[in-house]
Order: C-alpha cells, then structure tokens, then sequence
C-alpha cells in the first residue's frame, strides 16, 4: 500500500481560501480556469497552484484548466465542509456570542447546537435560538448529542480543563481562541487562533509601509 504524501500546512491552510475563491467563481457562472487565472485571483504564481492540487492528485487536465465545480466539489470533499459538522461553543462572554451570532458557519456546513457557560446569569440566556447551559451539564449533553468540534472560548486559567473536559467526553476536534496554546493527546485536533497575532502582524505591515522598508 503507498505512503499518503504528507500535505505542508501550508497548503492545508490555503484549501479554504481555494474554497472561497471556487465558491465566488461558481456565483459568476465561471465554469471553467486556469492555473494562471486562479492563481492571480489567489495572490499566488500559478506553479503553486498546481503544486498545491498535486498533493491531492491534480484535478487539471492540459489545456482546459480546471473545471470549477469539479474543482470546488474535490476541494469541499477534502476540507470535509461537504458533510455537516456539529458545534458546541463554550463560554459565553462576548467572543462567545460574537461566534454563536456568525451567520456564516452555517453557510460553511457547520451547525451550532449548543452552547455552554459557568456564569449562572448568563445561563437560561437564548442566543439565536439556543439557550446557554451550565458547563456542568455538558456531560449528558454530550451522551444525548453527537458533536464534531468544540470551540472554546473561556479565560486563559480556565482554557486547560475546559479542553481536557471537552477530549474525556469525545470531542476530537478544538477550535480555540484562549490566548493559551493547547495541547492535548494526538487524537484530538486542535486549532488555536489568535487574534492579537494577527493584528500584530497588520501592525508590523503598517509600520513597514509607512517607514517605507
């Protein structure tokens, strides 16, 4: 049996960018694209292009480019957006409910169903149709209820239990925006983000482009 090829993280992280442009492309009514024209859309050279979709096996064929609802249908297959994944979101203070209001997960194939806090004046609370739970309760929750990923979004000192709680029930997939990076065993996926990081990062461009480097 072949050896599955080993994806960069850095191709992986552009499979969603890839998504959002093909997506853009299908409402314009383009069927069909070149590496060289996706690639101008992406920001990229169209060398990487096709780099990237090798580690997948293609998708192109010489002098057609690609089709785009083949490519958008390969590329949602391989982000696993074609199949609905469950959410539950723990902490509810205002990134949590900033996150419980987004709109968009939906569209992307995720469903929100839950949505949990300690604070005993936050819960009874109905954000979008969900009420907030006490934490406490999640246990059963989580028997009654199948759930792909949690997201977490509780202080920095709180962040380790809650994702240890969140792995013993079964959760193998953490989206967390703690300003902690999480570490738990290899069967659980872990996604930290951090927003300050990236603002940072806007910062230094400012800067740089100000000071004319």
């Amino acid at each position: 049996m072949a050896q599955r090829k080993k994806v960069p993280s850095t191709v992986v992280r552009r499979l969603p960018k890839y998504y959002r442009h093909l997506s853009d492309l299908l409402k314009e009514d383009i069927l069909r694209i070149s590496s060289k024209e996706l690639s101008q859309r992406m920001g990229i050279t169209a060398s990487q292009v096709r780099q990237d979709f090798n580690f997948f096996g293609g998708f192109g064929q010489q002098g057609y480019g690609y089709n785009v609802q083949h490519l958008f249908d390969k590329i949602s297959s391989i982000l696993g957006v074609n199949i609905r994944k469950k959410l539950i979101i723990v902490g509810a203070g205002n990134l949590g409910r900033a996150l419980a209001n987004y709109k968009n997960f939906k569209n992307r194939g995720f469903d929100l169903v839950g949505i949990f806090d300690v604070n005993k004046e936050l819960v009874g609370q109905v954000i979008d149709g969900i009420p907030i739970s006490h934490f406490n309760n999640i246990d059963r929750f989580l028997e009654e209820n199948s759930v792909d990923i949690g997201i977490l979004s509780v202080p920095y000192d709180e962040t380790p239990a809650a994702a240890q709680k969140l792995a013993d029930c079964g959760i193998r997939a953490l989206w967390n925006f703690s300003t902690m990076d999480i570490r738990l065993p290899h069967d659980v996926a872990i996604e930290n983000v951090h927003l300050s990081d990236s603002l940072m990062v806007l910062s230094y461009k400012l800067n740089h482009k100000l000071s004319g480097d």
